[in-house]
């Protein structure tokens, strides 16, 4: 095993949905702070092969990556391909703190370990032997971290293990981590273990217990961690860093603090004052390098991002009607990119979640907000619901954005409402609908399978000028990142809709598929997008369509304000 890139490897304790991803890219960042080349690889456990066919309200957000990776389970065989751009929404955490487009392939499960290594004893790449989980499960883990290290030239390779330690499916990679620290130099690798410091309101204490018994399992498993870091209600009490210190085998210093904190984005700032960076360069005998300057790697740019958003004191109230609500992860993204729209205009966000039921009151659960976003989705559970958020936006001209499944319901809404087109709906929602206004891409009518088969990734969209996108863009051709079966069907865009306002504002490059429409009305911003403009917004540099849906959300805001 050789390489020159050094290696993080980040597990978890006690329970998942302690932040594990946010201090994962937090390290990165004050890497980068330090001038490294750094990347991140995220490890889940479940043996689906992407996230793709997962259900939000069980796993979160499913991020879309630009790239579309070609997985090939056996190298050089006939074997099928499975196409991959749905990955893990922590890559969305990684991407929004780091600044980096990270490869598909950096999302590694155990489904794609499996199935490579079954199918390659199918092909005799294994000469006669008894397949096992050690050595070639783990073998095939050790050859995807390392082909990620060398090939993209990194100094860093931060790894993030999903689940908690003790989970059995965790096993095989907590195996490939240890024979990495045993067959690489001594400097070569860190281990940082982030676990839960529960409070006691009955005794008034932060208790350590938990996280000592998380930290025996990782030591039973042949792993000392380096670093601990405790997340926690309020910052970690001096007697409660010593004790972990003491029944984790590591120095005080290396017990970090991880409390709530008013914005993610100040977590490295955190990790700065109590000096982590220049600890985790001493284990891994780094030596920090000169940075140029950056709004992405600069210390003082990244000061300036944080100060934005506790500086934000006005609130801009955002209506979001969907179907995913049950966790607060399912459009994470979505709600990063309002976020990140709004403090760049000196405002803080309020995302009213309506999980629409069948007896939800649209009107009433509208009427003190400033705008309005569709949310994406798939399947027929709230889709009225959600039809009638739209036509609400329409008649009362409050600011909209539809993404994707939004903008669909968008148009369904527009048919519906101005078009006379009564029982106008999607193929996917009602297959036999009199007005399929919303059909199957050509593309899809033939495809079987389910995972990883729609249209997916970063794909170039024609601008027209003229339209709210074109002011949002100000150019012609921009590249956003797509995750559907279903679009707008052009055939229903003709003389009618567009005398009732409505305007085809983008296609894709053949001229064929619509990737967004609007309103043609002077008064009323309301686009719906066919693409995902949220997994590119940046907290240094907010989506230009989100931007441009705060500022009508604002001057509606103010405008309210005026006739009261």
């Amino acid at each position: 095993m050789s390489t020159r890139c050094k290696f993080v490897f980040i597990t978890g304790g006690v329970m998942s949905g302690i932040g594990k991803g946010v201090v994962t890219s937090s390290l990165g960042k004050i890497l980068q702070f330090r001038g490294f080349n750094i990347s991140v690889v995220k490890i889940d456990p479940y043996l689906n092969v992407d996230p793709g066919t997962l259900n939000p309200i069980e796993h979160g957000e499913c991020f879309i990556t630009h790239h579309v990776w070609d997985f090939k389970p056996v190298a050089g065989s006939d074997e099928r391909i499975y196409r991959i751009s749905e990955i893990d929404q922590d890559f969305g955490t990684y991407e929004r703190f780091l600044g980096i487009e990270i490869h598909p392939s950096h999302n590694i499960t155990s489904g794609q370990i499996y199935l490579s290594t079954i199918l390659s004893e199918r092909k005799g790449k294994f000469l006669g032997r008894t397949v096992q989980i050690i050595p070639h499960c783990t073998n095939m883990i050790k050859e995807r971290l390392m082909q990620i290290a060398n090939d993209e030239d990194l100094d860093i390779l931060l790894v993030e293990c999903g689940g908690t330690v003790g989970d059995l499916e965790s096993d095989i990679f907590l195996e490939a981590f240890r024979q990495i620290r045993l067959e690489l130099p001594k400097n070569y690798t860190a281990f940082v273990h982030v676990t839960l410091i529960p409070y006691s309101r009955a005794v008034g204490q932060q208790k350590s217990k938990p996280t000592q018994h998380s930290v025996k399992m990782l030591q039973s498993a042949g792993l000392q961690p380096d670093i601990l870091i405790g997340r926690s209600e309020k910052p970690l009490e001096k007697e409660i860093k010593a004790k972990l210190s003491l029944f984790s085998n590591i120095p005080n210093t290396a017990v970090i603090s991880n409390p709530d904190l008013e914005s993610v984005y100040e977590l490295p700032l955190l990790f700065e004052d109590q000096k982590l960076g220049d600890f985790l360069c001493n284990i891994l005998d780094l030596k920090a390098k000169l940075v140029s300057y950056s709004k992405v790697n600069n210390y003082s740019e990244w000061l300036k991002i944080v100060e934005l958003f506790k500086n934000a004191k006005e609130t801009v109230k955002i209506a979001m009607p969907g179907k995913y609500f049950n966790i607060s992860d399912s459009y994470i993204s979505i709600n990063d990119a309002l976020k990140h729209a709004a403090v760049h205009q000196g405002y803080k966000t309020e995302l009213k979640m309506i999980n629409i039921v069948e007896d939800t009151n649209i009107e009433e659960e509208l009427k003190d907000c400033d705008g309005i976003l569709l949310t994406p989705g798939f399947g027929e559970r709230a889709v009225e619901g959600m039809i009638k958020s739209a036509e609400h936006a329409m008649e009362k001209k409050i600011p909209f954005l539809g993404i994707c499944f939004g903008a669909q319901l968008f148009f369904i809404a527009f048919c519906r409402k101005y078009l006379g087109l009564k029982g106008a709906n999607s193929t996917e929602i009602d297959p036999n609908t009199p007005y399929p206004v919303v059909d199957l891409l050509d593309s899809q009518k033939d495809v079987k399978e389910k995972g990883g088969t729609m249209r997916l990734g970063g794909l170039k969209i024609i601008i027209e000028e003229g339209t709210q996108l074109f002011k949002a863009y100000k150019k012609k051709e921009i590249v956003e990142r797509f995750r559907h079966r279903y679009h707008i069907n052009s055939k229903y865009i003709k003389e009618e809709a567009k005398i009732n306002g409505l305007v085809i504002s983008s296609r894709d490059k053949s001229g064929i598929i619509i990737n967004s429409i609007e309103l043609n009305r002077e008064d009323h911003w309301i686009v719906g997008t066919q693409f995902h403009p949220e997994f590119k917004s940046r907290p240094y540099r907010p989506s230009e369509c989100y931007s441009a849906f705060m500022r009508a959300c604002i001057n509606f805001k103010k405008d309210k304000s005026k006739t009261i």
